[in-house]
């Protein structure tokens, strides 16, 4: 229990926790055969020489759902977040040995939902791959939380997210307007089989791979309130049956 009370206030402080040994080394062997062993031909599945994602995974691959929300994964949610929490959204990143793909500092500002409604507050909409991409108010973004599961061993040398620490406190924060002179940037490495927690309003980037290492993650974000005025998650998973909440466009 204290380790989890600590895990809770490092998260609510610094807008992200690592927590190790979440999975076994079988847990992470079998979700990535599950994806492996998956045709890469489908229009959520991006693939170059630099990045392979796949948006909407735990609906692509549905075999992951057993594998992903096992008893420790829903033991870390439950007494960090508790019971009422669902999963909203899920991506697959796969930074090859040789990538020199990376990415700016960013906040996560877009939830995905079901269609396009004119609600105040909502704002930005975007469509891709058969669903909408829109940014909610601040209550709904602080709401969210990302649990990052790591496959491989992750540090500045292979693309580990790096973040600047309690920018999650300051609501949207332009990477522009980062003032150097006060801020300073962690790198985030983990474990295989390790989770990051993090809120979407934290700023964070990733970098280039430079030790020919691979770096892949399961990207899951989670949500325990409902959207207005008949907006829905376009990928709601109910996580005491881990079953996908059917939408519009499941």
């Amino acid at each position: 229990m204290e380790k989890i009370l600590f895990y809770k206030q490092v998260l609510e402080e610094k807008g992200y926790v690592i927590i190790n040994a979440v999975y076994s080394i079988e847990e992470i062997d079998q979700m990535i055969i599950s994806i492996e062993n998956t045709e890469r031909n489908k229009d959520t599945f991006r693939q170059s020489t630099d990045l392979f994602a796949i948006r909407q995974v735990l609906k692509e691959i549905p075999s992951l759902y057993n594998i992903v929300f096992t008893p420790n994964l829903r033991k870390v949610i439950s007494n960090l977040f508790g019971k009422n929490y669902f999963s909203v959204k899920s991506i697959y990143f796969d930074k090859p040995e040789t990538s020199n793909w990376y990415v700016a500092y960013h906040q996560d500002l877009t939830i995905s939902v079901d269609k396009k409604l004119d609600i105040p507050g909502f704002t930005s909409w975007t469509a891709k791959q058969r669903q909408f991409a829109v940014q909610p108010p601040l209550p709904v973004l602080e709401n969210i939380f990302t649990v990052r599961i790591h496959l491989d061993q992750t540090n500045e040398n292979n693309g580990a997210l790096k973040v600047i620490e309690k920018s999650h406190l300051k609501n949207i924060y332009r990477p522009e307007t980062i003032d150097w002179q006060i801020e300073k940037e962690y790198t985030c490495d983990v474990e295989s089989g390790g989770i990051m927690i993090m809120k979407p309003l934290l700023l964070h980037s990733s970098g280039r791979t430079t030790n020919n290492r691979k770096r892949r993650v399961i990207h899951i974000e989670f949500a325990d309130l409902e959207l207005p005025d008949g907006l829905q998650w376009s990928e709601r998973i109910d996580l005491n049956t881990a079953k996908i909440v059917k939408t519009e466009y499941s």
